[in-house]
């Protein structure tokens, strides 16, 4: 049987919207859930769904960390619908949905933003929306819950829809290609199964929606980038490096360069689950070793690329990011850690450029003499030591990078340009 193409998708949306009990409710009708647990999400949301509005407001933070006794075990679930395989990279809140994005390869292909029919858009959703954009999504589903709690009417679903879609087109999302699905998570209308309860609505149903995302494509077009995780020494082999390919191809007879260090030598055999290949793929996550190439040549965080293009070092590059928590101020002169495929490294804000409003994407003030938490702002960057990074038009996994300091993710962002060191 072929494989599915695989789909990493989050759940966004203001932590009143139901997305846990919409996962519970998806996973549980696809077998993958047990009666039990789904009765944990239903008790949930009868809890949530009482009390006003400002009363939610409050019980925002207390919720979110009772919501994660619920939320963990779907942290990472994944399943499977007719046509694609699908992880779901969970997100609680706004903090932890950044993080999640972007830490290690949870980047997201696709996203379902939430909103609840009866309070329609928040200002969250505004942000989420925002941040989904920001961070390179370009494939959606809304999905308008708790249709019960509006009596299924159709006029509220319509106003909710209007809202919704003057919220996210001057954004750029291309309002006529997404679907907006009137549902109810806790009852299952529109699921996984056309509901009876809204015979106005003429759409696909949440479950068929998702076979309309498409996997992203393997880049085998682009030039080898497969950033290094590891390198071990085995008896009688050598040296063995072990990473994932991010794009490109990677063939034995290869001449490859690692950078930043700039050794260079030719692939001899590539192995993956004990078995050897002969070539290896974006996606694949292989041990390898190369002709000429010692212990002390290779590290974690560097990145291995083709002889006659190789991975770009950074003297300094330009971003944007969003700052997710800062107990103060980032100012120029900040060095917090950039964590960015597999390297950790320090890095300087030089400038900070512009501003951004994150409700419209306009500049919203020219070098602005501080950031705080949720500013969006293009910056330039030095590292305090060689990095290999790409724009992420380009690379988008080499492109893409957390900042944490003090113990947490501080910022994320995606690079735009970068200038490379002479």
């Amino acid at each position: 049987m072929a494989e599915k193409p695989h789909i990493n998708m989050v759940f966004i949306g203001h932590v009143d919207a139901g997305k846990s009990t919409l996962v519970g409710r998806m996973l549980y009708e696809l077998g993958e859930v047990t009666e039990q647990t789904m009765k944990k999400y239903r008790d949930e949301a009868a809890k949530i769904g009482k009390g006003s509005f400002e009363f939610a407001w409050v019980m925002d933070s207390l919720k979110e960390e009772r919501a994660r006794g619920v939320t963990i075990d779907i942290a990472h679930k994944k399943f499977q619908t007719n046509k694609n395989y699908f992880t779901i990279i969970d997100a609680p809140g706004h903090r932890d949905f950044v993080k999640n994005m972007i830490t290690g390869t949870s980047q997201a292909d696709a996203a379902v933003i939430v909103v609840a029919a009866p309070e329609g858009v928040m200002p969250q959703t505004k942000e989420h929306a925002f941040l989904a954009r920001t961070l390179g999504i370009s494939q959606f589903i809304f999905a308008i819950n708790k249709m019960d709690a509006a009596k299924y009417s159709e006029d509220r679903y319509n106003e909710v829809k209007e809202e919704l879609i003057k919220l996210v087109k001057p954004i750029g999302y291309k309002v006529d290609e997404i679907p907006f699905i009137p549902i109810s998570a806790f009852v299952g209308d529109n699921v996984t199964k056309k509901s009876e309860n809204t015979p106005w609505y003429k759409g696909k149903t949440f479950l068929d929606a998702l076979d309309n995302f498409v996997a992203p494509p393997k880049p085998t077009d682009k030039p080898l980038r497969l950033p290094i995780q590891d390198a071990y020494t085995i008896t009688g082999i050598g040296t063995v490096p072990v990473g994932r390919v991010e794009t490109g191809v990677m063939t034995p007879g290869q001449k490859v360069i690692v950078m930043p260090g700039g050794a260079t030598g030719e692939v001899k055999t590539i192995e993956m689950h004990h078995e050897q290949l002969p070539r290896a793929e974006p996606g694949d996550n292989v041990g390898f070793n190369v002709r000429g190439l010692g212990k002390k040549d290779v590290k974690r965080g560097d990145v291995l690329g083709p002889v006659d293009n190789p991975p770009t070092v950074a003297e300094e590059f330009t971003a944007q990011i969003v700052v997710l928590q800062h107990p103060s101020a980032l100012t120029v002169g900040y060095t917090p850690v950039f964590h960015l495929h597999t390297a950790q490294v320090a890095c300087t804000f030089i400038e900070l450029q512009k501003k951004m409003d994150p409700k419209t994407g306009q500049v919203k003030e020219e070098n602005p003499q501080f950031l705080k938490t949720g500013d969006v702002a293009i910056v330039k960057i030095k590292p305090t030591k060689p990095l290999c990074i790409e724009a992420a038009k380009e690379f988008p996994q080499l492109g893409r990078f957390a900042i944490r300091d003090m113990g947490q993710t501080v910022a994320a962002g995606m690079t735009l340009s970068v200038t490379p060191k002479k």
